[in-house]
């Protein structure tokens, strides 16, 4: 069964890289790294996001190629999507993300 894609509004978030980008292991035990279709690098950053009510959650942020952010940033992200999974019994929500760009880098339109 494939989750189909959610579109997130971060309007009203503060996203903030809390771990390195790093690339996102498929096995563990054998060290394979996750690449994308057209055999790219898939990397995960973990961030803290803040609501407009003051509660946060850390969540991971998969996107292709190393993004340019490091601990401490305000993310943007470009084009961020929640996919809905649950394998035996057990959900949550898995996210990915065009771009990962630090906040104060405007986006060309």
């Amino acid at each position: 069964m494939r989750s189909v894609p959610i579109p997130v509004d971060t309007s009203k978030l503060a996203i903030t890289c809390v771990k390195a980008p790093r690339p996102r292991l498929l096995n563990k035990d054998t060290g394979e790294i996750k690449t994308d279709k057209n055999g790219n690098t898939v990397f995960e950053v973990t961030v803290s996001v803040e609501d407009e009510f003051g509660r946060i959650e850390l969540v991971r942020i998969a996107t292709t190629g190393e993004p340019p952010i490091a601990v401490g940033d305000q993310v943007n992200p470009i084009g961020l999507l929640g996919y809905v999974w649950e394998i035996a019994g057990r959900w949550g929500i898995s996210y990915r993300a065009e771009r990962l760009l630090p906040a104060r880098e405007s986006v060309d339109a």
